[in-house]
């Protein structure tokens, strides 16, 4: 870790968190250079639905390059990017019965979110953009825009202009509709909400606090983007690519979307961003919004491999299975430490616990690192345990995970109880 130290600039943040020089991994383990093996319940923040090197595509990888395939080919036609855009429209947009042109743009996913904004402004010739409170889309300056915490969004380096932020679902409590909110500022021209392009929202706020709009509210959202001329555009970087169930994390509730942000897991594990929108909205000028690295081969070559997993509906099964083992083990934890924890949240392949001391999310992830496990944090401030295994997960590992978390937090509300008796 000395060079690491020593050179690396101190932005760095999960090397803080998980200090361990990594060596291999495979599967959902990871093990560092002593040889020290950890259960892998952070998967790349959502990269790495398909568990590291995963095998099909480790192997379409090495024959690949093996046989010389294009590696970097800007937006030129390649084998690698047809095959993928052929196996795209086949097995999800045509099942689905989704029209969707696809466009590559930079590496990441902040690039596929400030597309999106670029396009839906150019589209409808209004600047502004409606985000909603505990969103995260991306730190760079468009992104960052729409990002609400404040952690990020320092004054001396984002331009607040053009962006209206709006009440996620039960931002209030679940007694108040925050539709009717957003509805109410829309219908009265003196609420200070500037007739906006689109709006953009997570159906999962993963790293807000995993907060999951209901099917409800977010085809009442889609009503109210038709009603008053808005683009609805759908964030599915972390949450989509299978993580809820679905492949798509809107599927549940029945919406179609004018665009949808796609990266992280899209890739196989590799830099990958796309944007999807309706075909009718393709109104670029060849050449107008352009990057270096717009389209991954590599990337192309692993994701043709990782929708193999979509061509029947197994995966999607199992993650809704291993969905109910998280919910409920999570559940039956939140009440054991009943006074610490305060709620559990999620969907799918994606759940939070929170816990009301400050600090005890943070100490609960350092002491499941001490114990062989990698889970990270959630929320403005870090104060939800996340969770977010890779999807392809063996469920005995799942359940290893658990047992590590549970042990983790039982030690720790054993030894602040036993301070607190000390105390007096």
């Amino acid at each position: 870790m000395r060079i690491i130290e020593a050179m690396e600039s101190n932005v760095r943040g999960y090397v803080r968190s998980f200090p361990a020089v990594f060596k291999s991994a495979k599967g959902a383990q990871l093990t560092d250079a002593s040889g020290t093996e950890y259960l892998d319940f952070f998967a790349g923040a959502g990269t790495l639905n398909y568990g590291h090197n995963n095998e099909k595509i480790s192997k379409a990888l090495i024959e690949y390059l093996q046989n010389d395939g294009i590696v970097h080919g800007l937006d030129m036609a390649t084998l690698a990017k047809t095959e993928f855009m052929q196996k795209f429209k086949d097995v999800i947009l045509e099942p689905r019965n989704l029209e969707y042109k696809m466009q590559f743009t930079g590496p990441t996913g902040t690039n596929s979110v400030e597309t999106a904004l670029k396009l839906a402004r150019m589209i409808k010739g209004r600047s502004n953009i409606v985000a909603f409170t505990n969103a995260y889309h991306g730190l760079t300056m468009g992104s960052l825009g729409v990002t609400g915490n404040s952690f990020y969004r320092d004054e001396a380096h984002i331009s607040r202009c053009n962006v209206s932020f709006m009440p996620f679902e039960n931002y209030y409590g679940n007694d108040i509709d925050t539709l009717k909110i957003f509805r109410k500022h829309l219908e009265d021209p003196s609420s200070g909400l500037d007739s906006s392009a689109a709006v953009i929202v997570e159906t999962v706020q993963a790293e807000g606090g995993i907060h999951a709009a209901s099917p409800e509210w977010l085809k009442g959202l889609e009503e109210i983007c038709r009603e008053f001329d808005m683009l609805l555009i759908i964030d599915d970087i972390q949450v989509g690519n299978g993580r809820t169930g679905d492949f798509f994390s809107f599927e549940e509730a029945g919406i179609t979307p004018d665009m949808v942000t796609l990266s992280k897991s899209i890739g196989g594990g590799l830099p990958l961003a796309i944007l999807l929108f309706r075909p009718e909205l393709d109104q670029w000028k060849p050449g107008e919004h352009t990057g270096t690295f717009r389209g991954n081969n590599l990337a192309f070559v692993a994701s043709t491999q990782a929708l193999s997993y979509w061509e029947n509906d197994d995966l999607s099964k199992a993650v809704k299975y291993k969905s109910k083992i998280l919910k409920d083990r999570l559940e039956k934890i939140s009440l054991e430490t009943a006074g610490y924890s305060t709620d559990v949240r999620g969907r799918g392949m994606i759940y939070g616990l929170e816990f009301c001391e400050p600090g005890f999310a943070s100490e609960i992830s350092m002491k499941c690192f001490e114990k062989g496990l990698v889970i990270e944090l959630a929320g403005a401030d870090d104060q939800v345990v996340k969770f977010l295994p890779p999807l392809t997960i063996a469920e005995e590992e799942l359940l290893e995970g658990l047992d590590i978390f549970e042990e983790a937090v039982k030690e720790l509300v054993q030894e602040k109880e036993n301070r607190l008796h000390e105390a007096f």
